[in-house]
């Protein structure tokens, strides 16, 4: 126990050597497992088990825990954690950064502290970037685990079934995307009952790439939305107006800070074009975002760089992956407005129903914990937001990899051709290539020339993302030469030689023939034997040769993006080498490099002569900087405005939880209804004097709480006594009460209990959407509270409190309308068919089940509108929206029934509210004398 109170008080130098004390005990304890039989060594899963429950803790067994799983890993897959991973498993358990180079089996780590996690039995998530790699994860790990006696969950993107999904989170061990499980936490909290939610807590978790997808993507939001009015007309007509629109003349453009400012001649021009006379007038004002969205789509957005056109689609590519972001789209209509640009379908826009950021989404859990290959630039970061501390892990044998200077030119052609000359000098020999680009644009100029040179190479960008693993994973093949896209294929192993189960699914897959079919295990091994010896033939011929030659042909904004492709060669200490080739037409040179490097290259060198100096990397560098710190800035003002959001998030996810859990909710009922009344007289009867009271308006609005009788002489009584505001107060509750007691004598407590329920869950779920469209609009407009020397962050909070504490009012004051007026009938369960229909669906029936007078069952239900969001829609974006609002990855509400809408209420429904039996002029049913249309049909 003192071994581990060092490792947890060790400071940030020392972790380190404090987890690597534990090794010597781990490799201690290994001799007595190895002995074990397979069964005993299964057997330790229910010890470990027992021992938890009699009050161990989790640090008490780890290092019987580790050995075991240590063992069960050679004896499964054939491969035994060597003793660095056992430090960056460790880093892990005590939840921290486990930093360890590309190639030293992070993959293999995970299994380490997921194993020890999981024997709580409250649930581990293992995160990753991609489908493949979670799928690929939870079979390949999946199978120690099971022969450890653990459940394996896989919770990917597909049609939403809640009884499926419920079945992969309920399993020991859980792994998925990102995104996955933090829209399933936000479709969680949208659910009509507890039996649609899916998820059972955040305990732990361990995010495999955690740089990529806890800085990367941490600007991206995880949105829920619903189609609203299709506007594309108008998307068209200002792309057309926008390709009229001189740069410089109408608008100006700042790249650097992906802005776009409309100068006076341009919105003369916008007016002329839409036949109007002022474009700011009020009922214009969404003319002004159109004209926005169109200039920025027009000049921010290019293709082939930010997205590609595919089947008639524009498809986002995301900037640090080089993968195709399927199923998100840019926010605020920017999507469309490239859309529209291209000429291609444009689709609707989309109303928020849920939101949350990916960093407020991981830092639910309990002990969060990650590993990379790159995470020390990001330290403090890591530090900030999430609690995290990085622990360097050594690797376990030296790098061997020689990084060369990076040469630069003046233009890019001629850095193109050099690369080209580079790659043709190398394939002469064989040694393996790997090409690094930042867009896609850059990857196919490449790819040309290439095909012009007539030297053979395979092409990973994101139009080839289904296939990225299968290439990524040949490309230490003698005499191949593969080009990526910012290393698209991270997590995929290049071994020098090839790998042999790669070569063995290609060919099953040409065949036809599922892999992962434990039917066709026996015919995969035999693959995979046969192309063992030639792998490792070649193997090292590539050693003799160098090793992998990894060419990057421009810097990426982010050093770590860099070290990512570097890291792909020199793995456990195999040879390797790497260079990166720069022009001034670089696009991070061009916007951010100092003026210094074009002095030199002016005045010094010719065209095609390369300079290569430590100035130049300075240069470089700091322009790394600059960007890094201008996207650290980024995240850090979403994560500021998120903040408030979070706040309220929570309020209404408790809420919706206490309602779903079936709380009690008559005294707050009662509570709801004082305050009502409170608030109505303190807005007719202000003072002492009652002959200056509104005593018609009070009563009027009071009948929209319930039908009450009461008279103005009944407020004031006879004359007798002085009559104050909380006289009147009392008189109204004490009647209002009355009335609900009469209601739930009627109905019967029970039956009174579940139509609370629903009415208090329907509205909140209704006035919660409206509020996050209200403060979309706040946030839009808030940064323009600086121009009057306001911070914008200070307003958004204090602006956006204030929405919410009336929006939870309006609500409450909602729910006593409703609770008072709504009308429950009965019906025979043998003859509601409707109702049986709805259990047998698989939703819980919304209703309660109870017994009348007659002792007939009945079913209690509630009839609310919902809106119908039509098929179930997938969009958002990848943060490369303006830096004030960045977009979002946004997806549609999904189930078996996707066009009654998010929260359709069960067929079978034998409540109804009393206006839907009223016509337009009718009297109102509140008893306030006027008609429907002038009262609550307003």
């Amino acid at each position: 126990m003192a071994l581990f109170q060092r490792v947890l008080r060790a400071g940030e130098g020392k972790k380190l050597k404090a987890l690597e004390a534990l090794v010597p005990e781990i490799n201690a304890v290994e001799p007595s497992v190895e002995v074990l039989s397979d069964d005993q060594l299964r057997a330790r899963t229910a010890d470990f088990r027992s021992q938890l429950d009699r009050g161990a803790e989790l640090n008490d067994i780890l290092i019987d825990a580790f050995a075991v799983s240590r063992e069960a890993a050679r004896r499964v897959i054939g491969q035994r954690h060597y003793d660095v991973q056992l430090i960056g498993g460790a880093a892990l358990h005590f939840g921290w950064v486990s930093e360890m180079r590309t190639g030293e089996g992070k993959t293999l780590v995970s299994t380490l502290p997921v194993y020890l996690n999981a024997l709580s039995g409250k649930g581990v998530h293992v995160v990753t970037v991609n489908d493949y790699l979670a799928a690929r994860d939870a079979e390949w790990m999946g199978r120690i685990h099971r022969f450890l006696g653990l459940d394996i969950g896989l919770v990917v993107p597909s049609a939403y079934d809640s009884e499926h999904k419920r079945r992969q989170y309920g399993a020991d061990i859980t792994y998925g995307t990102n995104n996955e499980f933090g829209f399933d936490y936000l479709r969680d909290n949208m659910a009509p009952t507890r039996r649609a939610q899916v998820q059972r807590g955040h305990n732990y978790c361990i995010v495999d790439e955690v740089d990529s997808i806890l800085i990367d993507e941490a600007r991206t939001p995880l949105i829920i939305s619903g189609r609203v009015a299709d506007a594309a007309k108008l998307y068209q007509q200002f792309a057309r107006i926008a390709a009229t629109m001189v740069r410089d003349v109408d608008y100006e453009v700042e790249e650097d800070k992906r802005n776009v400012a409309v100068l006076e001649p341009g919105i003369s021009k916008v007016e002329g074009a839409l036949g109007i006379d002022n474009l700011y007038d009020e009922v214009s004002a969404n003319l002004v975002h159109q004209m926005n969205a169109a200039l920025r789509a027009k000049e921010l957005y290019g293709r082939d760089r930010d997205y590609v056109v595919s089947h008639g689609e524009v498809k986002i590519v995301d900037v640090f992956t080089g993968r195709i972001l399927e199923g998100r789209r840019w926010s605020e209509g920017l999507h469309q407005a490239v859309e529209a640009k291209e000429g291609v379908r444009i689709k609707e826009e989309n109303q928020t129903l849920a939101t949350i950021t990916l960093q407020n989404y991981f830092r639910l859990y309990d002990k969060l914990a990650g590993m990379t290959g790159t995470a020390a630039t990001e330290a403090a970061e890591f530090a900030s937001t999430y609690g995290l501390d990085v622990v360097p892990v050594p690797t376990h044998l030296p790098v061997a990899r020689a990084d060369h200077g990076d040469l630069i030119y003046k233009t890019e052609f001629v850095k193109l051709e050099s690369v080209v000359d580079d790659i043709s000098e190398r394939t002469r020999t064989g040694q393996p290539i790997l090409v690094g680009t930042v867009t896609v644009e850059n990857s196919e100029k490449l790819a040309a020339a290439l095909d012009r040179r007539g030297i053979t190479h395979s092409v990973l960008n994101a139009k080839e993302h289904t296939r990225e693993a299968e290439i990524i994973a040949q490309a230490g093949r003698l005499g191949s030469v593969t080009v990526a896209t910012n290393m698209a294929g991270r997590g995929v192993d290049i071994l020098l030689g090839g790998n042999p189960e790669g070569l063995a699914r290609r060919d099953l897959l040409r065949d036809k023939v599922d892999a992962d079919d434990p039917a066709n295990t026996d015919a995969f091994m035999k693959l995979v034997e046969h192309y063992e010896p030639e792998c490792r033939a070649e193997g090292d011929q590539v050693r003799k040769l160098g090793g992998l030659y990894v060419l990057g042909t421009e810097r990426h904004e982010s050093r770590r993006i860099d070290n990512q492709l570097r890291g792909r060669s020199g793995r456990q200490g195999d040879l390797g080498e790497s260079r990166f080739y720069l022009s001034l037409e670089d696009d991070l040179m061009r916007l951010f490099a100092t003026g210094a490097v074009n002095w030199v290259m002016d005045r010094t060198l010719p065209d095609d002569v390369p300079l290569e100096a430590k100035m130049v990397t300075k240069a470089i560098e700091r322009a790394q900087n600059t960007v890094e710190q201008k996207n650290a800035e980024v995240r850090k003002n979403v994560l500021k405005y998120d903040e408030v959001m979070n706040e309220q998030r929570k309020v209404i996810y408790a809420r919706r939880e206490q309602i779903l859990g079936g709380d009690d909710l008559r005294a707050e009922s009662l509570e709801y209804l004082r305050d009502a009344t409170a608030a109505a007289v303190a807005d007719h009867c202000a003072g002492d004097v009652v002959r200056e009271w509104d005593l018609d308006g009070l009563l009027a609005t009071i009948r929209t709480y319930w039908p009450s009788e009461l008279t103005a002489e009944e407020l004031t009584g006879d004359g007798s006594r002085d009559w104050s505001p909380a006289d009147v107060t009392e008189l109204l509750c004490a009647d209002g009460v009355a009335r609900y007691e009469a209601r739930e004598a009627e109905v019967g407590p029970t039956a009174m209990r579940e139509v609370e329920r629903q009415v208090l869950l329907r509205l909140v779920d209704q006035r919660w959407r409206e509020h996050l469209a209200d403060m979309d609009h706040l946030r839009e407009g808030i940064h323009l509270r600086g121009i009057g020397q306001k911070d914008p962050v200070s307003e958004w909070q204090r602006e956006g409190f204030d929405m919410f504490a009336a929006m939870l009012e309006r609500a409450y004051r909602d729910f006593v309308t409703y609770v008072m007026h709504v009308q429950v009938t009965t019906a025979d369960s043998a003859a509601d068919s409707t109702s049986g229909s709805a259990a047998a669906s698989g939703g819980a029936p919304h209703g309660v089940a109870a017994a009348d007078r007659n002792g007939r069952s009945r079913t209690t239900d509630v009839q609310y509108s919902a809106p119908d969001l039509g098929p179930a829609e997938i969009g958002g974006g990848n943060g490369s929206g303006s830096e004030a609002s960045p977009g979002s990855v946004r997806r549609g509400p999904s189930g078996p029934s996707q066009s009654r809408g998010v929260a359709a209420a069960a067929t079978g429904t034998v409540v109804k509210s009393a206006e839907q039996k009223l016509g337009r002029n009718d009297p109102c049913h509140c008893g306030s004398g006027r008609k429907f249309k002038h009262c609550h049909g307003r």
